[in-house]
């Protein structure tokens, strides 16, 4: 893909009712998701033009209501809709998604992982 560069969101907190028992599934719980947004754009042609890049607050917050939007059973399912909302973005080259879920005893989380590029039209 040439010289990408590349912007981060990291370990943004988000609520989801995501779980396979319907206990879990039930009630909204704080996940931590991060992406690294390739871009086209290279960062010294931006002249420090927004319309260049791609905002990442509004990003973030499209993120978080996605991620409220409807109950899932598994956050591979998350990840996967959360790529495919940021290469909805035409600034966007490739985005890797991470979702950390905090569930399991003794552990800092589980998390999955997704790398996923903008095919080519």
């Amino acid at each position: 893909m040439g010289n990408l560069h590349h912007i981060e969101i990291r370990r943004l907190r988000v609520l989801a009712q995501v779980g396979v028992p319907d206990e879990e599934l039930a009630v909204p719980q704080e996940l931590r998701v991060s992406v690294t947004i390739s871009i086209f754009t290279p960062f010294a042609e931006m002249a420090d033009d927004l319309e260049k890049t791609l905002d990442y607050a509004a990003l973030a917050t499209g993120i978080q209501a996605l991620a409220a939007d409807r109950p899932r059973r598994l956050i591979e399912t998350l990840a996967s809709d959360i790529a495919n909302h940021v290469l909805a973005c035409p600034a966007a080259a490739a985005v890797e998604v991470t979702v950390e879920k905090f569930i399991l005893p003794d552990t800092d989380c589980v998390a999955v992982r997704i790398l996923r590029e903008k095919t080519p039209v």
